[in-house]
């Protein structure tokens, strides 16, 4: 049996905030382009801190990567990915939120650096990006009665 240490995989939580009919999406950050700059999308959120709740956790990476304030709401649907060259392992969990203040705007800065792009889309937009999880669409734009488990995929670049 393999043993990857006593840190296990990376916990990270998103946001499903949807807004008239739209999904709200930020660009994914590329550590392989120095400028990095990704054409790849996903649903805004990041890395879980030690000591505070998902929900807390998850204000905060939104806030930082959009300047929004959100209500958090329901859990909808788990997702891991991994780099099957080393050890990095992601679990991220996706809850729907809504928003309670703000809007977006390209004026706002993420202090961490990682987002520079955001926007809000339909589902047949959505289905025209490249995109992270191949199961958003599923979970931002279907009531699926409960969360939705998608499997372990290699991580993309």
């Amino acid at each position: 049996m393999k043993r990857y240490g006593m840190s296990g995989p990376r916990l990270a939580v998103r946001a499903l905030i949807r807004d008239a009919g739209r999904l709200l999406l930020v660009n994914a950050y590329s550590e392989a382009d120095p400028k990095g700059v990704s054409d790849l999308w996903c649903a805004p959120g990041g890395g879980v801190e030690r000591g505070a709740s998902l929900p807390d956790n998850l204000s905060r990476e939104v806030y930082e990567e959009t300047g929004l304030r959100i209500t958090v709401g329901a859990l909808v649907g788990v997702n891991e990915f991994h780099d099957p060259k080393g050890g990095f392992h992601q679990v991220d969990l996706f809850f729907r939120a809504t928003i309670a203040d703000g809007i977006v705007t390209r004026a706002w800065t993420d202090p961490e650096g990682v987002v520079s792009k955001r926007r809000f889309v339909t589902e047949a937009e959505l289905a025209t990006l490249r995109h992270k999880p191949g199961s958003l669409a599923r979970m931002a734009f279907r009531d699926t009665g409960s969360a939705l488990y998608d499997p372990l995929e290699p991580i993309v670049r």
